[in-house]
């Protein structure tokens, strides 16, 4: 199969393009810049699919930074936008697309277990989500198969963790706000897993949550990460401190987000490191 990976030198891009290889299929990474060995994204114009089997599209502005009016707008606007270029890019040989969205989609759950039939919830996350979602769906229109991978908390060595570890090396780690808030997370070898395992099995559609089976609290992923490096994690970070420093930014660190992996679980994905602790020693 020859892969089309728009967002390939992310964090999750990367690590997908080495699986994909390993694995015996065709790689074309895609860039806005001008690299060797890629195709080039160009601002105006379709994208070069030709040749391909399947895409992959994992394009989007970081989150992280304060979400200013222009950041917010970035946000969205660079996953929609660069959405819909890619399905209208599409041609009758591609079979699948793969697009990234994320567990902001459902929103605060609070104490609630969610999986794939849960409905979208509430707040910018979860409005960017649906936004991102509806952009990919007239794929399925082309003939195209079209599975909406709703990414949670990616573990590893770089994306978030790569800010995150460090700081907890140090010891200066503890529990956001008071730590009973839900964690979803998955390492970086099981998003890239599962959507090489996506691509390869036809039964895969619609929403599927890349997620542990297991999800924890803020405070157990504080232990457990602390464990992990041998450090104590004894300075919390209080809620309010978080809001005033960080604004509306403050909801991806203090929303609770207990999401159930559903659909990976009953058509038999084969998680990597299916627990947090044995995805952080893995580094």
């Amino acid at each position: 199969m020859n892969i089309g990976v728009i967002g390939a030198t992310g964090y999750v891009g990367k690590r997908l393009c080495s699986l994909a290889a390993e694995a015996g299929h065709g790689v074309v990474p895609f860039s806005r810049t001008a690299r060797a060995g890629f195709r080039r994204i160009e601002s105006s114009g379709s994208l070069d699919f030709s040749g391909l089997d399947a895409v992959v599209n994992l394009a989007g502005e970081p989150i992280l930074g304060l979400w200013t009016a222009s950041k917010k707008k970035k946000i969205l606007s660079s996953r929609v936008e660069t959405t819909q270029k890619v399905v209208g890019s599409l041609h009758a040989g591609i079979g699948v697309l793969i697009n990234a969205s994320a567990i902001g989609f459902y929103g605060d759950t609070g104490e609630r277990e969610v999986d794939e039939s849960a409905p979208a919830g509430r707040g910018f996350l979860a409005e960017v989500c649906q936004a991102w979602e509806a952009a990919a769906m007239p794929a399925e229109g082309l003939g195209c198969r079209v599975v909406r991978l709703r990414i949670g908390f990616v573990t590893g060595l770089g994306g978030a963790m790569g800010l995150v570890r460090p700081v907890f090396e140090l010891g200066l780690g503890g529990n956001l706000g008071n730590g009973r808030q839900w964690m979803s997370c998955i390492h970086v070898n099981d998003v890239a897993g599962m959507i090489l395992w996506a691509l390869e099995n036809p039964a895969v559609s619609g929403a599927v949550n890349a997620v542990n089976p297991q999800p924890v609290r803020n405070a157990e992923f504080t232990r457990t990460l602390a464990r992990v490096v041998r450090r104590l994690a004894i300075l919390p970070a209080p809620s309010c401190a978080l809001k005033l420093a960080l604004g509306e930014l403050s909801h991806v660190m203090l929303d609770s987000v207990r999401v159930l992996p559903a659909v990976a679980e009953s058509l038999g994905y084969a998680f990597r490191h299916p627990t947090l602790e044995a995805g952080l020693r893995a580094g």
